[in-house]
């Protein structure tokens, strides 16, 4: 009997042990959990306070399609094609947790016509700093890209340029200003960036975004605009479809567009080709009423009216359209 009571108490203070041993290492779990959160906040926090006085690279922000939106209809004249496709494709592009390539828009048009505007409007609002950020690069060809004869040396530059930039920011904005100046051969370095590759010698290039600027195709735009405007079609009846397929095939067979016999044409790289539609007289003065606003002045019509009035527009018979869009908006209303 007695045998039996002490194994049962041998029996009993295991269990009792165990138990002691069980709780330990709950407690010593509980601390590491509160611990391991711990650091986590004070990471979050310090990352948050860091990102507050330095600009950071956040991949996954979502983008603000109404704030986008609202930019574009309050600041962009006379462009609804370019207004409509740019706010779906950076929305699709920015809600998609799945791209297979990066975006890739060709933005053409006359000057003045708001292109350079456009971008601006986009880095802002893809990056709070908009073309001042370390994560958006614009590349002026007559800067950038002089010298016919060092063609290679600028695709090997460029090559690095991105791949390093990209490496640093996934989500980096490349924009391409004055392409239809760009020596032929050199925007076909980033091809490989461009196509449906899951990665490029170990860099991801599938949230980027790249952004061509160019003059090329600005006939082709004004020829349809007038067709509509010649048949009495609103210019508002103007689409997509009517413009995008003649803007490819007619900057894949100039020469001085850039993208002459390009690759990024020919596999199908460019996601949009966007046109700017030449801007008539009622978009010029609203150009001045957006000038007047940001000086801060007060709206006097009679102003807006002289410097619209000042402008030159064409054809020469009809004079629908301003030759330099709103260009010179600015520096003409200086003189009032």
């Amino acid at each position: 009997m007695r045998r039996t009571e002490r194994l049962w108490g041998a029996a009993v203070l295991q269990l009792l042990l165990a138990a002691r041993v069980v709780a330990a290492f709950e407690l010593i779990s509980v601390g590491i959990a509160i611990g391991a959160a711990s650091l986590l906040t004070t990471y979050l926090s310090y990352t948050d306070i860091y990102c507050h006085f330095s600009e950071c690279c956040r991949e996954e922000q979502p983008l603000n399609a109404s704030a986008l939106k609202l930019d574009l209809e309050e600041k962009l004249f006379g462009q609804h094609v370019a207004t409509e496709v740019i706010l779906k494709a950076l929305t699709g592009f920015k809600n998609n947790k799945n791209v297979k390539k990066p975006l890739t828009l060709s933005l053409h048009g006359w000057a003045g016509t708001g292109k350079n505007f456009v971008s601006q409007i986009v880095a802002e609002n893809l990056h709070p700093k908009g073309l001042k950020s370390n994560f958006v690069h614009l590349f002026v060809s007559t800067l950038h890209f002089p010298h016919e004869q060092k063609i290679k040396l600028y695709q090997d530059e460029l090559q690095k340029w991105i791949r390093g930039n990209v490496s640093a920011c996934a989500s980096s904005v490349f924009i391409f200003d004055e392409m239809d100046k760009l020596h032929p051969g050199i925007i076909d370095a980033i091809k490989p960036f461009l196509d449906y590759y899951e990665q490029v010698d170990g860099v991801s290039y599938r949230k980027a975004i790249f952004i061509f600027l160019s003059n090329a195709g600005g006939d082709l735009i004004t020829k349809t605009a007038l067709d509509f405007w010649r048949a009495g079609r609103k210019r508002e009846d103007i689409q997509l479809k009517d413009l995008e397929p003649v803007l490819s095939v007619g900057v894949f067979n100039n020469k001085h567009s850039g993208l002459w016999r390009s690759g990024l044409i020919d596999r199908n790289l460019i996601d949009y080709f966007i046109p700017f539609l030449p801007l008539e007289y009622r978009h010029v003065k609203m150009c001045v009423r957006a000038e007047m606003r940001a000086r801060g002045s007060a709206i006097d019509e009679d102003i807006v009216t002289r410097v619209a009035e000042e402008m030159t527009f064409f054809p020469k018979d009809e004079k629908i359209y301003s030759d330099k869009g709103c260009k010179t908006v600015q520096s003409r209303l200086d003189f009032h």
